[in-house]
């Protein structure tokens, strides 16, 4: 009995969101009469940052500061329609619609400020920091609170935009049967180093190094936030985490995070994360879909490393030490035969 040190590989494709029914999401922006931004959506905030990248999307496209913009996703009853916050979906979809309403919103917004400053509103632009200007001539400039309180109080508009994001429906060419499911994929590669225990069949996991295609991080540290939490959540699939054989009768079964098996800080691998930029032509800015995607090559480069250190498929998640030991038995055995 020895412990055997083994190395895997996996690589993945993710589809962003559907293309099967059209995928829609909606978003409305709109301006208070002090200048700030609120965007109304139904795509929901899971803990992934939503928020904070539908706030940076709105403010690059309006021309106003990240902070001036508050993002509502609270009721479904009365936001804007949208698919749901699922098939990673969420930045792509919900993104290009704000970018809609963001940009409908601001063309109002200019159309206010030109008539104060007795210009075309093409002639204008904003300067990121809450200021509109005529261009080549920055003294000529109105703020944005001044232009929105103009708007609400003078002149009665409504700075306000309305967007959506429809992908068309991809039907099924009757002779192959071919389509398109998805409008653009994200790609990842792992590789996983692990050390196998022939005695006790525990696997520890030493390293692993994941390389993500995310089109274009928005958010870097965001970005690597979730991608390292994916990992380590990959390799909690892989060797610990499991309903059996309690799922879908509740008793006996964890009542808590104290009784779930899951990795602790201890159980850990040293991880490495690579973001590769490879712009989606149709993402807002470039961006795809890293969300669920992020936890997927894990687990397969976490089987091909225990296949690489001791020779033995486990094809049943969690690989427990139980299911090794099963698996060296059943290998020593073929082999005396």
């Amino acid at each position: 009995m020895a412990v055997k040190r083994g190395r895997g590989v996996a690589a993945v494709n993710y589809p962003t969101g559907m293309n099967l029914g059209g995928d829609p999401t909606q978003a409305l922006v709109h301006s208070t009469p002090t200048g700030s931004f609120m965007v109304t959506l139904s795509s929901v905030d899971l803990g992934q940052g939503l928020k904070q990248i539908m706030a940076q999307i709105c403010a690059e496209t309006i021309g106003v500061p990240t902070e001036s913009v508050t993002v509502d996703t609270a009721d479904t009853d009365t936001g804007p329609h949208c698919m749901g916050t699922f098939a990673s979906r969420g930045t792509h979809r919900a993104g290009n619609a704000v970018i809609q309403a963001a940009r409908e919103a601001r063309q109002v917004m200019l159309e206010v400020a030109a008539e104060e400053l007795e210009v075309n509103a093409s002639d204008l632009d904003t300067d990121g920091s809450g200021n509109i200007h005529v261009k080549g001539a920055p003294s000529r400039s109105i703020s944005i609170f001044d232009t929105a309180l103009a708007a609400h109080f003078k002149h009665g508009r409504s700075i306000s935009g309305r967007g959506m994001f429809l992908v068309p429906r991809s039907y099924p060419e009757t002779e192959t049967g071919a389509m398109k499911p998805s409008t653009c994929y994200a790609h990842a590669c792992t590789v996983a180093e692990v050390e196998v225990d022939e005695e006790t069949g525990e696997v520890v996991v030493l390293s692993v190094k994941n390389v993500f295609e995310i089109g274009r991080a928005l958010n870097p540290k965001m970005v690597e936030q979730q991608l390292v939490g994916g990992s380590w959540m990959g390799i909690s699939h892989a060797l610990y985490e499991t309903t059996e054989p309690y799922y879908p009768d509740r008793h006996h079964g964890a009542r808590d995070y104290n009784e779930y098996l899951m990795p602790g800080p201890g159980d850990l691998a040293e991880t490495e994360i690579a973001v590769l930029e490879r712009p989606s032509g149709d993402g807002p800015f470039g961006a795809k879909g890293p969300g669920e995607m992020c936890a997927n090559p894990q687990i397969p480069a976490v089987a091909n490393a225990i296949f690489d250190a001791v020779g033995v498929r486990v094809d049943t998640l969690p690989i427990t030490p139980e299911r090794v030991l099963r698996a060296l038995k059943q290998r020593d055995a073929g082999a005396a035969a």
